[in-house]
């Protein structure tokens, strides 16, 4: 390999890796909201998957069904996950041109 062609493939690397870092600093920013059971449980997630709120509608508190409510918050939270997941893949990949690289959800 030319030693012009290694600095290129250098310069590319590092603007890729000053690219990813930056879609890494956007992403404290990105806001999801996954919703189940038809609104009663929302539930909110930055990009870097942190719950930043969980609203529950009164109308899902039911002292006799307990498991039910635990079953939607549940499910809202993994709801939150996967769409938080695939902004990340999107953003990721739009930065790495659909490269496979380890390490990358």
């Amino acid at each position: 390999m030319k030693p012009n062609n290694m600095a290129n493939m250098m310069k590319q690397a590092q603007k890729m890796q000053a690219d990813m870092a930056r879609v890494q600093d956007e992403l404290k920013f990105e806001r999801v909201e996954a919703s189940v059971g038809g609104g009663a449980v929302k539930v909110v997630m930055t990009g870097e998957l942190v719950v930043e709120s969980v609203t529950i509608d009164p109308a899902a508190l039911d002292p006799d069904d307990v498991s039910m409510l635990e079953d939607l918050v549940t499910a809202a939270v993994n709801e939150a996950v996967r769409q938080t997941q695939e902004v990340t893949q999107r953003k990721m990949a739009a930065v790495t041109g659909g490269l496979g690289i380890p390490g990358l959800m």
